[in-house]
């Protein structure tokens, strides 16, 4: 088990160079069965590691363009009346797959974002009254632009609270950089990874998260984070608790990674600012998402 999720971070580190903190940080997301955002600019690399992650995982794929003029059909599906038998037939929309790419889903508006909400929340859509289940394991991938960018509609708060993480990739290092100009480009990287998992190792991984141990020190930890949040001034608001069970998910999934089963605080801490962060709103309002998940890291003593 270990050394399959080794091998998947190493290939993903092969096509994103210099990233390691990031491709940790997403393979963790998708174990704890978390959707992931990845939000930075244009050109760094987010549909690049979405692709290489959907690829490795061995999971079934598709990419949706998110668009000003997108309808929520496009993304769940329609049903086309047949006159010949006088009957409908749904026609699947691509939201009927494992891995979602949604590219740029802030350039749609906030009626298409919502079509994804029951999606990403209950692993099912409804269409014409009919409850249809998707595929299992499902995992919504979506990139956004920042807000400050033409043309963006910003995610609402439901929205958002369905991501379990999420990730900025930033600039690479001038040596990342350097090697990245220098190499095979990435395109063709993505077309000759080989499938690290399949959806039945990716269940199993899945389960295997959910039996980490957590123990009593732990949850203390935890709930120490939590109350934090809560009690500081220099929060607008705290972390709710649909927020400590996403940290307690992600906990799990990323001492997985680590090879152990059972947690420790570090555990808690590498994850912290990538699911608590943008969580929680600074009441100066001067701190980015990483800047407080940073400062609650540092500001919280482990009981």
């Amino acid at each position: 088990m270990h050394d399959s999720l080794q091998g998947l971070l190493r290939s993903l580190d092969a096509v994103i160079l210099g990233k390691p903190a990031v491709t940790r940080l997403s393979v963790t997301c998708l174990l704890a069965g978390g959707h992931l955002l990845l939000e930075d600019l244009p050109g760094v690399g987010k549909t690049t590691l979405a692709h290489a992650l959907a690829k490795l995982s061995g999971l079934q794929f598709q990419r949706l363009q998110f668009t000003s003029d997108m309808l929520p059909s496009d993304i769940l599906g329609v049903s086309i009346y047949h006159r010949e038998t006088n009957t409908f037939t749904l026609q699947r929309g691509p939201v009927f797959t494992q891995v979602l790419l949604a590219d740029e889903i802030n350039r749609a508006t906030p009626r298409a974002q919502s079509a994804l909400l029951e999606a990403m929340q209950e692993g099912q859509v409804t269409l014409e009254g009919s409850t249809h289940a998707l595929l299992r394991p499902f995992f919504v991938i979506a990139t956004q632009n920042p807000r400050e960018q033409i043309g963006t509609y910003p995610l609402p708060e439901s929205q958002l609270d369905r991501f379990l993480m999420r990730l900025s990739l930033g600039y690479p290092a001038p040596a990342a950089e350097r090697q990245l100009l220098r190499g095979e480009e990435r395109r063709g990287m993505i077309e000759a990874l080989q499938p690290i998992l399949d959806a039945a190792r990716f269940l199993e991984l899945q389960a295997a998260v959910g039996e980490v141990h957590v123990s009593d020190a732990m949850l203390d930890y935890l709930q120490a984070v939590l109350t934090h949040t809560r009690r500081s001034a220099d929060y607008a608001c705290g972390l709710s608790p649909r927020a400590g069970l996403a940290l307690l998910r992600a906990t799990r999934a990323w001492a997985l990674l680590e090879g152990r089963k059972h947690c420790v605080p570090e555990d808690l801490q590498a994850v912290l600012p990538s699911v608590a962060g943008r969580r929680l709103v600074a009441r100066d309002g001067t701190r980015t998402a990483e800047e407080l998940g940073a400062a609650l890291v540092a500001g919280v003593p482990i009981p």
